[in-house]
């Protein structure tokens, strides 16, 4: 069985550094940069605690005790993006190294017929560290995550799925949806939150 745990603010780097891993294995190229830090002091400052405060839901798996980190790009990265390991499950930080991760919004919207509550959710940053694919990480997290969500009373959850993740969200009863449609306004978000979607070739596993 596998040991899921909702993010800690001191996972914040990890889930960082997995999120560039991500959209490196995604795109094909490594983009460190200034939206790291950012990213990192948004979940520091946004992860939901037990009173309810926060905006971001998230649940990890730890890296194993004793793991050596790995030569791939990304997993090593330095900065903000996660910083190397120390062997011994820990990144350079001290912080303990995550190998899997999912994180997810709750949206309040107007009530419906259809959802008396008005709660939507979205899962993002879908992602298993290299080393550790093919365990059933991702879906062991992203499950995690369905079940913090229904808890809040969300009645419908929304993902952006590239062709390796289909896959994985279908087997757990995701299907299409009326299709949505987008506008990048002048000045909004970059590419990595537009173009690029939210669980790519690094989430199944």
């Amino acid at each position: 069985m596998t040991d899921v745990r909702p993010a800690r603010p001191e996972d914040a780097a990890e889930l960082v550094r997995l999120r560039r891993v991500m959209f490196q294995a995604m795109t094909g190229e490594d983009r460190p940069g200034p939206w790291e830090d950012v990213s990192e002091r948004l979940l520091r400052d946004g992860l939901f605690t037990p009173d309810g405060a926060g905006r971001f839901g998230a649940f990890v798996v730890d890296a194993e005790a004793g793991a050596e980190p790995g030569t791939h790009a990304g997993a090593a990265c330095d900065g903000t993006g996660g910083g190397g390991s120390a062997g011994d499950g820990r990144s350079a930080g001290g912080a303990v190294r995550l190998a899997a991760c999912a994180v997810a919004t709750v949206e309040q919207r107007l009530t419906s017929p259809g959802g008396a509550a008005g709660l939507f959710g979205f899962v993002f940053n879908v992602c298993t560290d290299p080393d550790y694919r093919g365990r059933g990480y991702a879906r062991a997290v992203t499950a995690a995550l369905l079940d913090w969500l229904t808890a809040r009373g969300v009645t419908r959850v929304d993902l952006h799925a590239t062709p390796q993740a289909e896959g994985l969200y279908r087997s757990m009863g995701f299907t299409e949806h009326p299709v949505a449609l987008s506008l990048e306004l002048p000045g909004a978000a970059g590419p990595e939150d537009g173009m690029w979607g939210e669980s790519g070739p690094g989430s199944p596993g």
